[in-house]
């Protein structure tokens, strides 16, 4: 027989073991707090080799990294450029170093208050992860996790923390990106892409120098020398062959160019048969400009056979397409009528594994250099556009590049079949509370039914999503709103955002109950356990109920402690939430430290014995939920006058205790289980229902005998 001292020594074990938590595994999580790091040692960590490190400046801000007078990398921290909330409602700041070309050197974490890292991942995992980033180059595009696609480099997250890894990464990416086109490094994407075009072979109209040259199908770079002398101010080669200021407007350079595989271009310039000869040697997918040229020469004197053209290049997108002497021709003679003079006529052919798009503009760039020594040069160069005219070209339609979605968007994608599938069972719970009084009185499938729900929600919602909702959630969303409210922060895990507007809802209709009685992962594992337990007859403990009212103030205690912590300190609030043993259950799966295994592991095993007791007593998350109470719309839960005195029925069946000695129904303690509800309408069990059942059997058998006397 169960006595009040084994109630007593059941409950003095389980105090202790929670005072033991508190005492003891909360301030040891203090260890996993380090002040934000120095980034200079660790600049000399990831450039061992370094000389010296330049001032942090610039826009955005970098580190120069030196050996001796070589650049050797840069270093910058992602807080100076994206400082993108966390799951924390903070940013994690990491320096992050490239080398010259772009490539990733290393990511350190200098700074966070992500709760699971505080708390739950070690250190070590956290290093693991930024490691991917050696090796990779700012120019590819990075996702963290997913199935593995085309052109995106993916990386592999990190269990338990997958919002948290997931914004280090758009940090990293985002910042590297700005500092690497500051630098020059890498140049800004293009806003469109235009399919490969082809020239019309048979679009010809005769015309002369000037009509060609004044609807751009010739297009001409022009120099005067003051245009050059200004473009080597402030170089070694300023004063060099620099004109006087009577020459000052003289012209350096004029130079006429062209597509000249165009017919309408090129059988004006070179004549009929000059431009069958060019059109016949050139393979599939080669080009051909032409260059016309006065003043300083785009070929150069210092050309050699078998060399490269080294002062003219043709620009298209991020491709320079520089020419060797295989791939000149010297002109003889221009056709056209109109044409000035020139010194110097070349054709150049771009070859086919340019991909040269004759649809897509380009540029001439002339490369004009001035010698500061015996061997020493310095260039500078100058750019012409050329845009190939409709009429010459079939250019099809530019494809727009899909809008770049935001982190939340990428995460809602990424999580669709989760959200579908939630917002299936959803619907199904919902459905049932509203049918709660058909659905109760058909015992055998409303126990099925509830009991499969619970392990789904385990099973699905809680170690394959992690929507655990939390008491951090709460004290980040007051962080939030009292500050810079945003949504974003929220709609990075579409589980956990779900799960609270689907709290929101039912605790405006029928208060806590419906979330803690069937959407709470570790409620749900501790009523699947405690009915296991009563199923293979294992002997359940109830407090008396003078001890069990009174147990319910530590949660709210507990609740207000936290509140209070979180006013002065989010981080330190977070850590002492560890009360709850969520993060040990299902996020991290029990792989963390002993203390945290055995404190979720010994309120599992309570409940083999007593059902919910966690969330009974200590529970600071049912608490705060708890509150809406108050201003919930329904109250649905049926009850008879004889509810409470005299009958007892369901309050002694009530595992959690949550119905009062006088019948009533505490809802601020109701996990909205529906056994009550299942006995209310049972004729078999409710005695009241028995009574009313046994005179109108009286009431038909007097009936009978009445009209058998008759």
């Amino acid at each position: 027989m169960i006595t009040l001292s084994n109630y007593q020594n059941v409950l003095t074990r389980m105090l202790l073991l929670t005072s033991m938590f508190l005492c003891f595994v909360m301030p040891a999580q203090a260890l996993f707090v380090s002040p934000p790091k120095d980034p200079i040692p660790l600049i000399h960590e990831i450039f061992p080799q370094l000389t010296k490190i330049g001032e942090k400046q610039g826009e955005p801000l970098t580190w120069t990294i030196y050996k001796d007078e070589e650049i050797i990398g840069y270093a910058f921290e992602t807080n100076d450029i994206a400082k993108i909330p966390a799951y924390s409602g903070e940013p994690v700041n990491m320096l992050v170093a490239i080398d010259p070309k772009g490539v990733y050197l290393g990511a350190k974490v200098l700074e966070h208050h992500e709760p699971i890292i505080l708390a739950g991942i070690p250190e070590s995992k956290l290093h693991k992860f930024t490691e991917q980033y050696d090796g990779l180059n700012v120019s590819d595009r990075l996702k963290v996790g997913g199935n593995q696609t085309e052109g995106i480099v993916h990386i592999d997250g990190l269990s338990g923390a997958t919002v948290t890894v997931m914004v280090m990464n758009v940090g990293i990416v985002k910042s590297a990106t700005q500092v690497a086109r500051s630098l020059g490094l890498i140049s800004a994407s293009q806003e469109i892409i235009q399919p490969m075009g082809t020239v019309y072979p048979d679009v010809y109209t005769k015309a002369d120098w000037t009509t060609l040259t004044g609807d751009g199908s010739i297009r001409k770079l022009y120099l005067n020398r003051k245009a050059v002398d200004e473009a080597f101010v402030g170089t070694e080669a300023e004063h060099i062959e620099e004109a006087s200021a009577e020459q000052k407007e003289d012209m350096f350079a004029e130079v006429y160019f062209a597509q000249v595989n165009i017919p309408s271009v090129g059988r004006n310039l070179l004549g009929d048969s000059e431009y069958e000869y060019l059109a016949a040697n050139l393979k599939s997918g080669e080009h051909a400009v032409i260059l016309m040229g006065t003043g300083y020469s785009f070929k150069g004197s210092g050309y050699v056979r078998g060399a490269i053209f080294d002062r003219i290049q043709v620009l298209q997108g991020s491709d320079a397409i520089a020419f060797r002497d295989l791939d000149h021709t010297r002109v003889p003679d221009i056709y056209i009528d109109g044409a000035p003079s020139f010194k110097e006529r070349s054709i150049f052919i771009i070859r086919e594994h340019h991909e040269f798009n004759p649809a897509e503009d380009w540029q001439l760039e002339l490369l004009v250099r001035r010698q500061t020594g015996p061997l020493d040069s310095i260039f500078t160069s100058f750019k012409a556009d050329y845009h190939t005219l409709e009429k010459y070209v079939d250019r099809p339609p530019v494809i727009l590049p899909e809008p770049e979605l935001t982190l939340a968007e990428q995460v809602w994608k990424e999580k669709n079949i989760e959200v579908v599938i939630l917002f299936i069972l959803l619907a199904f719970l919902l459905a049932s509370l509203f049918l709660q009084d058909i659905l109760v009185r058909h015992p055998t499938f409303m126990h099925n039914f509830r009991h499969s729900f619970l392990i789904i929600t385990v099973v699905f919602i809680g170690w394959s999503w992690g929507g655990q909702l939390s008491i951090v959630n709460v004290f980040t969303f007051l962080q939030a709103f009292m500050a810079d409210f945003s949504w974003d922060l929220f709609l990075l895990d579409p589980v956990i955002f779900i799960l609270w507007g689907a709290a929101a809802v039912t605790m405006l209709l029928w208060g806590r109950a419906v979330y803690c009685g069937w959407l709470c992962p570790f409620g749900a594992l501790q009523e699947l356990i405690n009915v296991f337990a009563r199923y293979i007859k294992i002997p359940q403990f109830e407090l008396p109920w003078a001890v069990h009212e009174r147990l319910w103030a530590i949660k709210y205690l507990i609740l207000l402690g936290l509140f209070g912590l979180s006013m002065e300190s989010l981080a330190t609030a977070e850590q002492f939430a560890e009360i709850e043993p969520f993060k040990t259950t299902f996020l991290l799966k029990f792989d963390r430290e002993w203390p945290f295994v055995i404190y979720a592991s010994a309120l599992l095993i309570i409940n083999i014995f007593t059902r919910k007791f966690f969330c009974r007593y200590l529970c600071p998350l049912g608490a705060a939920l708890s509150t809406s109470n108050s201003i919930r719309l329904f109250s649905w839960l049926r009850r008879r006058p004889e509810c409470g005195q005299p009958c007892k029925t369901c309050a002694k069946e009530c595992e959690i205790q949550a119905i009062n000695p006088d019948g009533e129904i505490n809802m601020r303690e109701c996990h909205y289980c529906l056994d009550c509800q299942v006995t209310y309408f049972n004729e078999e069990k409710c005695p009241p229902l028995k009574k009313i059942a046994r005179k109108k059997r009286k009431f038909q058998e007097d009936e009978i005998e009445t009209v058998n006397v008759a």
